[in-house]
């Protein structure tokens, strides 16, 4: 077990550990590039063809209101007043992302949601939909029939069968890019790699070995998180410069000691510069049990008195037998494991543990409690 970089414990939850030893990664799988990023998109639209499973427009009115907008735009208009009750239709929001450097007439996958009350998507049709971004500018436009993965069954008495979520669907490949989002990579400003976990010691590694390849000062750490590296004003030479750097393996620096702590499902995560100081620790509970009881006395024959009800009361203490154990000086990961195994604390224990050795001060490393 000492050679794995976790270790099972035998209760109601796994505690994970984190390997001390780094490995070396690519700058590319620890860094991203500032400025080269998704932008999501949204739309609203309406998804038709549904087997009577779509919105209870009586509920529902902008549903309504929509298809007869759309039925305007082809010249069909509807006499005011009228009532519609579009069982195949539903109100729905589609969602997407758009990547880096898109350009128009790529295809995109979407995400098609109801909004209303409709029960299912199941074998609907989306009807074309523009997709916005925050600036409220159309990047692409979506259409096409739906792949949904759930199901969903409602009998005449009330009686239901759902599977998965039917009031979600995908479309591959469903939308069309028209427009593509302006970048500052072909600029000619340096270029700045931004770390997706901040640290100094990772930022000046990344620097240290692009400077080892290229030569000194080409790239600077700005602070935790970023590092900046002079680049080639060309476009075509800045992608070769990127493909170059983003390959250079970098071993990041050890994470701080960390204990993670989710109270919702017992998971506890153990950082590989944890450490304990000298303390001994016990932990257990006492369970009282109080239980009211009645008994009937009565006279014996021929005697005189009365029949009388005595209340009786039953109390039992049951008190767990938790032995003490104690961590030694400066105690590893595989040593606490050891001391938790032997005691054999269920997860809300080890939290108590945990929380009252931080309170002592012998834990000696930051815990976060999700």
């Amino acid at each position: 077990m000492r050679n794995k970089n976790y270790f099972m414990l035998p209760v109601c939850f796994f505690l994970l550990l984190v390997s001390g030893l780094s490995n070396a990664e690519r700058i590319k799988d620890i860094t991203s590039l500032a400025g080269v990023r998704s932008n999501p998109l949204i739309g609203y639209g309406l998804v038709v063809g549904l087997n009577g499973s779509g919105d209870q427009t009586n509920q529902t009115p902008f549903t309504t209101e929509s298809f007869i907008n759309m039925l305007k735009q082809f010249g069909i208009s509807i006499p005011e007043g009228a009532r519609m009750q579009l069982k195949n239709v539903a109100a729905v929001a589609i969602h997407t992302e758009l990547p880096a450097f898109s350009k128009p007439g790529q295809r995109l996958d979407i995400t098609v949601s109801s909004i209303g009350n409709s029960k299912s998507l199941r074998g609907g049709t989306l009807l074309m939909t523009p997709l916005k971004g925050a600036d409220g500018n159309v990047y692409a436009l979506a259409q096409g029939n739906l792949v949904v993965g759930g199901l969903g069954v409602n009998g005449a008495d009330g009686s239901k069968l759902t599977i998965n979520i039917p009031s979600v669907g995908r479309i591959p490949n469903g939308a069309t890019v028209e427009r593509s989002v302006p970048t500052r990579f072909a600029a000619g400003q340096p270029i700045i790699f931004n770390l997706h976990q901040n640290d100094f010691t990772t930022a000046k590694r990344v620097a240290d070995s692009i400077n080892d390849l290229l030569g000194p000062k080409v790239a600077q750490a700005q602070d935790s998180m970023s590092v900046e590296v002079r680049a080639p004003k060309d476009p075509s030479q800045r992608v070769n410069f990127i493909s170059l750097l983003e390959n250079i393996e970098v071993i990041p620096g050890d994470p701080a000691a960390r204990i993670v702590i989710n109270s919702r499902t017992g998971t506890i995560v153990v950082g590989s510069h944890v450490r304990v100081s000298p303390v001994a620790v016990t932990h257990g509970s006492m369970t009282v049990t109080v239980a009211e009881d009645v008994q009937v006395s009565q006279p014996e024959a021929l005697a005189d008195g009365t029949t009388v009800v005595l209340p009786k009361t039953n109390i039992t203490a049951e008190q767990e037998f938790n032995p003490m154990f104690k961590f030694s000086p400066g105690p590893t990961i595989d040593e606490i494991v050891r001391a938790v195994n032997e005691v054999g604390a269920a997860p809300g224990d080890l939290m108590a543990i945990l929380e009252a050795l931080k309170q002592a001060g012998a834990l000696k490393a930051e815990l976060v409690v999700i």
